[in-house]
């Protein structure tokens, strides 16, 4: 580690440009699955989400090189990541009972893991690549990427409860990073290359498209539902109602 060396203070700014970029994502993730948390709760989802992405990160990035090697791993977590953004775009569930606050949060908590485990994956490959043979490095990545999602995960909160399309625009990062790791796996990039090498931005702005047309389709199914549920239940209320009344 020789801090005069420029190469060094090269691979530093690479660092800090790639958390910036790539634990923006964990951020948008954290946002989102925190949003629909009573305000208490939303400072433990965001601690418990970072804790959680910085812990996988710890362990993927001794297994960093192992993984990029892997075919098929990046597509599995596309799928995992498609499906995340549509659910997260769908509305909240409102059936006049009180939602217990730690079930909620667990419930946060399992949508930032399985998302972080995801795309932690690209963060960590760029890390270690950047960092070359540095453990100081790695560690000053690592480091580093805590306060970057912390701070971007409450400013994404804030912004999602004054602009709700933000948490559109959240679904459709995740379309977007799940459409780039479909065409850059191991099984994929190849083939990509050869025969459509426009697929290399194409795919991203497929995968944004499918996620808020398939859960914007989704979210207006749920909503049609109310109605229909509402009166039900009316409906159910009324003879009770009048017999009570004899």
């Amino acid at each position: 580690m020789d801090f005069t060396n420029p190469a060094f203070w090269m691979a530093v700014l690479q660092i800090v440009a790639i958390d910036i970029v790539l634990g923006g994502d964990n951020a948008v993730v954290i946002g989102l699955a925190c949003r629909r948390l009573p305000e208490r709760q939303r400072k433990l989802g965001i601690i418990w989400g970072m804790a959680g992405a910085i812990g996988l990160r710890v362990v993927l990035i001794l297994f960093a090189v192992t993984l990029l090697a892997v075919p098929y791993l990046k597509l599995v977590g596309a799928a995992l990541l498609l499906w995340i953004g549509i659910k997260l775009l769908l509305p909240e569930q409102e059936d006049g009972h009180n939602i217990e606050a730690g079930t909620t949060l667990a419930a946060a908590i399992k949508t930032i893991i399985v998302a972080d485990a995801v795309m932690s994956l690209d963060n960590v490959i760029a890390i270690a690549g950047a960092a070359g043979d540095s453990k100081f490095l790695i560690i000053f990545g690592l480091l580093l990427s805590i306060p970057i999602i912390m701070l971007g995960s409450q400013l994404v909160i804030k912004l999602m409860d004054r602009f709700p399309i933000v948490i559109v625009l959240g679904g459709a990062l995740l379309g977007w990073i799940a459409g780039g790791m479909v065409v850059t796996d191991v099984a994929t990039k190849d083939w990509v290359a050869a025969n459509m090498p426009t697929a290399t931005w194409i795919g991203p702005v497929v995968g944004a498209i499918l996620v808020v047309v398939v859960g914007k389709m989704l979210a207006a199914r749920a909503q049609a539902r109310v109605p229909a549920m509402e009166d039900l239940a009316a409906s159910h209320d009324k003879p009770s109602a009048s017999s009570g009344n004899k």
